[in-house]
Order: C-alpha cells, then sequence, then structure tokens
C-alpha cells in the first residue's frame, strides 16, 4: 500500500436515487477516517455483472493505488462469495461472480485471495440483501486502513476464482472478423471486442474502408483518427481511447442510428481498394 492517504475506488450498479452509494461510503469512513473514495461510477446497468466487468477493466489502470470495491450482485443473499484479491497495487473486493476477474487479468493476476468471510469485520447485518454496506464496504476500509488481507477470512484458490464473461471475436476463413458490441458510451459511440491489430493483418489501414454487416445488413466506414475526420454522414471506424476498435457518427449517436446495444453482434471485413 501507498504511503499518503488511503485510496477507495467505488464502482456500483446502486445508481444515486437511493442512500446506497452514500450509506457505503459512511461505513467506510467511519471504519478508516483518513480515507479517501473515488467514486468510478454507479450507473452501471442493474444486475450487468458482464457491462461491470468491462468497466473495471477499462478503469483499473487509471485508478490510484489501493482498494478497488466493485458491486454488482445480482446473486447476493445465495451462496455466491464475497472476495478480496490481493493484486499489484492493492487489493480488489467485491462478489465472486465473474465482475473481478478481468481487472485482476489486467493488473498482472492474483497474488492471494481470500473469502470475506470473518464476521468481525464485517456490520451485523438485519437481513442478507445489502452485502455492498454489510460485508464488502467494510472489508474495503479494513484493508485501506492497514488491516491484513488474510485477517478478513479464508485463502481461496486462485484456480477457483469466478471467470469473466468478456467475449473474444471469431475470424472467418474468407478474413471477416466476427465480433460484438461491447460497450455504448453515453455519445453512442460503440466500443467493439476488436482490436485495431486484427483488422491491420487483414489488410485495413487509417484512411481506408472496412465493411460492417449488422442485422444482415452491409454499410461501409472510413477508418478515420478522430471523429472530425469522418463525413457527417459517413459511418466511421476509430480506435478508441483504450485501444479498441469503435463505430461512430460525428456529433450523432451511431447506437441510435444502427441500433446496436451492448452484445448486438458485428461483423466487420477489410475491403479491397475497388470495394471502397
Amino acid at each position: 500500500m501507498p504511503d499518503g492517504p488511503p485510496f477507495v475506488s467505488f464502482l456500483s450498479d446502486y445508481g444515486r436515487t437511493d442512500e446506497f452509494v452514500g450509506v457505503c461510503h459512511g461505513v467506510m469512513l467511519d471504519i478508516t477516517p483518513g480515507l479517501q473514495i473515488v467514486d468510478v461510477t454507479h450507473d452501471v446497468p442493474a444486475f450487468d455483472v458482464r457491462a461491470g466487468a468491462l468497466t473495471l477493466v477499462r478503469a483499473v489502470q487509471y485508478l490510484p493505488d489501493g482498494v478497488v470495491l466493485a458491486v454488482v450482485d445480482p446473486g447476493v443473499g445465495t451462496d455466491r462469495r464475497c472476495i478480496a484479491v490481493e493484486v499489484d497495487g492493492g487489493f480488489l473486493v467485491g462478489p465472486d461472480n465473474g465482475l473481478l476477474a478481468p481487472a485482476v487479468a489486467m493488473l498482472g493476476g492474483p497474488k492471494r485471495i481470500v473469502a470475506l468471510d470473518k464476521p468481525e469485520f464485517q456490520l451485523p447485518a438485519p437481513g442478507p440483501t445489502f452485502a455492498g454496506r454489510d460485508v464488502m464496504a467494510p472489508a474495503a476500509a479494513y484493508l485501506a486502513g492497514g488491516l491484513a488481507l488474510g485477517e478478513l477470512g479464508s485463502s481461496v484458490d486462485a484456480a477457483g476464482l469466478a471467470p469473466g464473461l468478456v467475449p473474444l471475436p471469431q475470424e472467418g476463413d474468407d478474413g471477416s472478423i466476427a465480433g460484438e458490441v461491447l460497450w455504448v458510451d453515453r455519445y453512442g459511440n460503440c466500443q467493439l471486442n476488436i482490436a485495431p491489430e486484427q483488422l491491420a493483418e487483414r489488410g485495413a489501414a487509417p484512411g481506408g474502408f472496412v465493411g460492417v454487416t449488422i442485422g444482415g445488413r452491409d454499410r461501409r466506414a472510413h477508418w478515420v483518427t478522430a471523429f472530425a475526420d469522418a463525413k457527417p454522414s459517413e459511418l466511421a471506424l476509430l480506435v478508441d481511447s483504450y485501444g479498441m476498435c469503435t463505430l461512430a457518427l460525428d456529433r450523432r449517436s451511431a447506437a441510435s442510428e444502427l441500433e446496436l446495444r451492448a452484445g448486438k453482434s458485428v461483423t466487420v471485413v477489410a475491403l479491397a481498394e475497388g470495394q471502397a
């Protein structure tokens, strides 16, 4: 853990309408009064573990060293575990449902994992359905305050960590790449699970064109460097700030106009000069 004020970076699907986020803040600050809390987002779609995992893996490399508390937990109250994972730079705390796994891999893999099963480091729970408040937030605060990981619970074999749900693209014999939309941001830009290197290996390059098939309909996208490089009516493909291929329209929502959402299938293929 770094010297100086401890950090907890907090991500959830709690939203801001109810008191859930503020209560978790209060619990953590009561345990570790000097804590600094970074609210990454609390607008992960409700119950969407995959969306939470993707949000976390995009963000985690930019968060301060310390503790990451991630809560997207549709299995709350069941026998799924709450865990804390030691990684380079600190700890990740959350449910063992695949939410943490991609971020753990991004950070070089787990050093140690414990199940949060020591009641003395939890709040007395009136009911089992708010483990974020009663189990995970206290664990995050105790870790940020310097408590040794092993004090929080029993060891877990790293091989037993629930895997992430991040889909991989499929490469076709015809040079196409069958992928899907990973994420739609607030501007309607659609991040794909396709890396630019995969397109480059098939002959596509910035400034050229690629074929895009969505829902059985074929389109052409111009591979540009910036949103404004695309013509007003032109579908653009560019490399986003996380290094992935993204479909976009300049100052318009590609998601709305192309009827795209997270999980929607998209096939991309490099176009020869004559096809462009």
